[in-house]
């Protein structure tokens, strides 16, 4: 099980939001590429960088995440307001090693598909959910959209990894939603990163030990910020 710290960007500045609402922001670190190069230094081999302005599509990022991407020896995924070809083009020729797409799953078939057709394995589907329901624009806008088959539909498009997010626990420290973890990951077959929910080593090795086997990485954020979680001795105990 892999652990990959979580880095979400907004005006340039390392936050946590609970829930994804923005009126519940924390700022934790004015230098990201700092926290970037701590994380790594502590034994993190992935970061997960996500750019929070472009999600909600009040700015950008992308020079924080370019000086992440050149600061750090470990591959960088990156979500965050990836809209179209060139966008997800534009976060690879920064750096990145992989690009997350969550919004146009829903909004735009046609460009997704043709994404995952031109980038393949360097993009990883990213489904987050309020329960049965995907929520889209950095969590802003709640849909109609049912979350298991949209992870059914995304499959069948030809995604090899997702990230599946439940928006309710994050930032929330109550654990996983293991039944929901478990639910997602039979649906989608491929490999899936769990986030949301972190916020002891316990949680971890809850993870670990009762996840389906293609369920191979976790994001872990506000534990890591607010000390309940040591990375080091997290990265130890998932071995």
């Amino acid at each position: 099980m892999q652990l990959i710290p979580a880095i979400d960007l907004r005006n340039g500045k390392c936050v946590r939001l609970k829930q994804g609402e923005v009126a519940r922001e924390t700022v934790y670190d004015d230098d990201p590429v700092a926290r970037a190069k701590a994380f790594v230094a502590a034994g993190a081999k992935r970061l997960h960088v996500v750019d929070l302005d472009s999600a909600f599509g009040s700015g950008e990022n992308h020079a924080a995440i370019a000086r992440i991407c050149k600061a750090v020896d470990v591959p960088v995924q990156t979500g965050g307001g990836i809209r179209t070809l060139d966008q997800a083009q534009a976060r690879l020729a920064a750096g990145a090693a992989h690009v997350i797409i969550g919004t146009i799953l829903v909004e735009d078939e046609r460009m997704t598909r043709n994404i995952l057709r031109i980038l393949g394995d360097k993009v990883i589907a990213g489904i987050d959910a309020r329960a049965r329901f995907v929520a889209v624009r950095g969590w802003a806008e709640s849909t109609p959209v049912d979350r298991d088959a949209l992870v059914k539909r995304v499959a069948g498009w030809g995604a090899t990894r997702l990230i599946f997010t439940e928006i309710l626990r994050d930032g929330m420290g109550e654990g996983y939603d293991h039944d929901a973890l478990a639910t997602v990951a039979g649906i989608f077959g491929g490999s899936v990163i769990a986030s949301g929910g972190a916020h002891t080593i316990d949680d971890l090795r809850a993870l670990r030990d009762h996840a389906p086997k293609n369920v191979d990485a976790c994001i872990v954020g506000s534990a890591l910020y607010e000390g309940t979680i040591n990375l080091p001795e997290a990265l130890a105990a998932l071995g």
